[in-house]
């Protein structure tokens, strides 16, 4: 998944005025002399923003001054659809500018908004529900704050939203089923504090990236992830507490091209099925419970670069894995090879049989998708990262995830106590 040209969102902004918001009237100073009333919109909107704003380091919204919300730092505008010589805000990009605040309600104003980036910054408390007004919004990244409270679940009912970035903030809970339903390109969950199953619907996404790491998901890995094999391109789930065997359905992702399931306590062998997914470039199974011969076929994959299996407890795998350009075995019960486990704690763990039944994860729905085409001659080179948001500072990066800028301090509860200091910062 790739990000489109901001020019090229800015081309779905959609005409719509109003008056008033949430019964609100919509006050001006009476001296200011707007274009058309989508700039005043914008401005009230703006102007909400500055004052909700506590920390602005780097002056940036000194420029937010004056009727035209067009001239202000960080906003982008573009001719409307249906009049070339009227303008409106269609973009807002305050990514990596320190602020400090929150979001206040008349961001809802901004109804022609197709881009809204405000990722690094240390903004806090809840989304206000507002949000669900801008019904044009085609991407959305709040990662790298402080936001908190339950997954928003009202941002699911933005018509035109492809692109979800809410990683490293501090949401929780579950994640909704309405998530998985929602036609999103691109779900960033991952570095927060979510928790319980995932859903059972899972599988019902047509993202091509979908990163989960970083919470507290516990119990199955769910098989319906195989219904996602039209689509996912990444899938990354690392270090969070799920705890069944690895499912044969997650084979049919013959499109992926990422696959991190490392630091959870999956069991059981790996599935044959994987040696099928012919697209496969990383493969991190590490920091697990799994067990039994790694498949030959999983190895001889065309275009794997990269398949790390530390710290399990595999007992065979064939040479071609030996031969990967990056590959990391250690600390399994391999006979022959160096850094492994101690013999009595593998014929210990190994004589404990493990039934991938008791875990009731039920199964893949939909129909199987085509035979995998031929093996190309050169395998292909692995895929770009993907978003442009923080990674994990700690630790090897996982792939898919993006560039690694040190996260902000957490916001500890109560959440966004936000006064002034002496100092403005």
């Amino acid at each position: 998944m790739i990000l489109l040209p901001l020019t090229i969102f800015l081309l779905l902004i959609t005409t719509r005025s109003q008056s008033s918001f949430n019964g609100d009237t919509l006050a001006t100073d009476p001296q200011l002399e707007f274009e058309n009333p989508r700039l005043r919109n914008a401005y009230i909107a703006l102007q909400a923003f500055k004052e909700a704003i506590l920390s602005d380091p780097n002056n940036v919204t000194a420029t937010w001054a004056g009727p035209d919300p067009c001239s202000y730092t960080g906003v982008f505008c573009w001719p409307s659809p249906d009049n070339p010589c009227e303008r409106t805000v269609a973009g807002l990009d305050l990514n990596h500018a320190n602020l400090a605040g929150h979001l206040p309600h008349e961001l809802g104003l901004l109804f022609d908004l197709a881009v809204f980036h405000l990722n690094s910054n240390r903004f806090c408390g809840k989304l206000p529900q507002s949000l669900a007004s801008l019904g044009v919004l085609h991407e959305l990244d709040l990662s790298n704050n402080r936001f908190a409270g339950p997954f928003p679940t009202f941002l699911l009912d933005i018509k035109n939203l492809k692109y979800l970035d809410l990683r490293y903030n501090e949401f929780e809970g579950a994640l909704p089923e309405a998530l998985f339903s929602k036609n999103l390109d691109a779900v960033f969950v991952n570095d927060n504090r979510f928790s319980s199953a995932l859903p059972d619907n899972i599988g019902n996404s047509l993202a091509s990236v979908l990163v989960l790491a970083n919470n507290d998901f516990e119990g199955c890995l769910p098989p319906g992830l195989g219904d996602m094999w039209a689509t996912l391109n990444e899938l990354v789930v690392t270090n969070n507490g799920l705890s069944s065997c690895f499912p044969s359905e997650i084979g049919r992702l013959r499109n992926l091209t990422v696959l991190d399931v490392s630091r959870n306590r999956i069991v059981g062998p790996l599935p044959d099925s994987i040696g099928d997914m012919s697209s496969l470039v990383e493969l991190n199974v590490g920091h697990n419970l799994m067990s039994g011969g790694i498949p030959s076929g999983i190895c001889q994959l065309p275009s794997l670069v990269n398949f790390l299996y530390e710290d399990n407890y595999f007992t065979s795998h064939g040479p071609e894995c030996l031969s990967l350009p990056g590959f990391d075995d250690g600390m399994n019960c391999l006979r022959g090879r160096p850094g492994q486990r101690p013999g009595e704690d593998c014929r210990r763990f190994l004589a404990k049989a493990v039934n991938c039944s008791s875990f009731g994860c039920g199964a893949a729905t939909s129909p199987q998708p085509p035979p995998p085409p031929p093996s190309p001659v050169n395998p292909p080179l692995p895929t770009p990262n993907v978003g442009p948001s923080p990674q994990p500072p700690v630790g090897q990066p996982t792939p898919g995830m993006g560039p690694s800028p040190t996260p902000p301090e957490k916001c500890m509860p109560p959440c966004c106590q936000c006064a002034r200091s002496p100092s403005g910062v």
